[in-house]
């Protein structure tokens, strides 16, 4: 297992959406703990992200304009070695988080954010992402399957 001080210099993340309220709680949180934050407000450019740079977790909202979590999750399985999922909600509740763990997300997160579950479930997930393995054969998305 992975100690606070590696965690520091490995975590990379990007978030999905606009949250508008939450962005500096997140830009804060991640300075903090040493992590990266990518940003992606669109599915071309999430997609441009995780071909360029590492991700191991990806913070999508539930909803976002032409988008949602379950299309995320979608594009995530194409890859390599697809990045944990954390879906957040301002509607978050007991149906939405059997749904994200059933389709295969890590977890759901309520909105407004809270920062030490935010580090809990990051660092969860990331700590998940090490442990899964890569999977042979598996193209990472190409450029023309950018909708």
């Amino acid at each position: 297992m992975k100690d606070r001080a590696t965690l520091q210099s490995a975590v990379s993340a990007l978030l999905v959406g606009e949250y508008a309220k939450d962005r500096l709680l997140l830009y804060d949180l991640f300075r903090k703990l040493g992590w990266r934050l990518f940003e992606a407000r669109s599915r071309r450019r999430a997609i441009e992200c995780l071909e360029r740079n590492p991700v191991q977790v990806v913070i999508a909202e539930s909803d976002v304009p032409h988008w949602n979590w379950k299309k995320v999750l979608r594009d995530l399985r194409r890859l390599a070695h697809p990045p944990q999922l954390v879906v957040t909600s301002r509607t978050a509740d007991d149906s939405l988080w059997a749904e994200v763990l059933n389709i295969g997300a890590f977890d759901l997160l309520a909105q407004p954010l809270v920062p030490d579950e935010v580090e809990r479930v990051v660092a969860s997930a990331y700590r998940h992402f090490e442990l899964t393995p890569m999977r042979a054969g598996r193209p990472a998305l190409a450029a023309a399957n950018v909708a």
